[in-house]
């Protein structure tokens, strides 16, 4: 066990949820877990992160999105933590290293996402180049609303697991 997830599990809830819920940003996914203590370990940690993530509604997952900055802005939402917008700045550095042609292009496939599906464009950024992202999100521009609901949960759920293992290794 780690000593981020032992200290974790001593934490009076309410104390348990204010540092878990950075690596989501669902109330309700954070609150799920915080029931779910002690957890022995990692592997028991992200295991119950991803089938609480998958039981959650559909408006839990949009929570959850909404505390994220757009892929290639620094600002973060008025809901991110100090700590989530610190966590996406380093997920998103490779964007944040992209030239003035591929920023305008995603800020305004940015906008065309939202008008299409009604919430910010989710992708797992980490170690993916401006360039890359780009084709990703004009890609999935091509989704139905449903496919692509369920495409934004996987990638935040992988951005959840990511976030997850950094919290217990610091």
């Amino acid at each position: 066990m780690t000593d981020a997830l032992r200290r974790w599990n001593r934490h009076t809830p309410r104390e348990a949820l204010q540092e878990v819920l950075p690596c989501c940003g669902s109330r309700t996914w954070a609150a799920e877990l915080v029931k779910r203590r002690p957890l022995a370990d990692r592997a028991t940690l992200l295991a119950a992160s991803d089938e609480i993530w998958q039981n959650l509604t559909a408006s839990d997952w949009l929570e959850a999105f909404r505390s994220h900055p757009r892929i290639g802005e620094s600002r973060p939402s008025q809901t991110a933590s100090a700590q989530s917008a610190a966590w996406s700045s380093q997920e998103q550095q490779k964007v944040a290293d992209a030239n003035d042609a591929v920023k305008i292009a995603l800020a305004d496939a940015n906008r065309v996402y939202e008008d299409r599906f009604g919430y910010i464009f989710i992708v797992c950024a980490s170690g993916k180049s401006g360039p890359e992202i780009l084709e990703i999100l004009q890609r999935r521009l091509h989704n139905d609303k449903n496919a692509e609901l369920h495409e934004a949960a996987e990638q935040q759920r992988q951005i959840t697991q990511i976030r997850l293992n950094r919290w217990l290794s610091e």
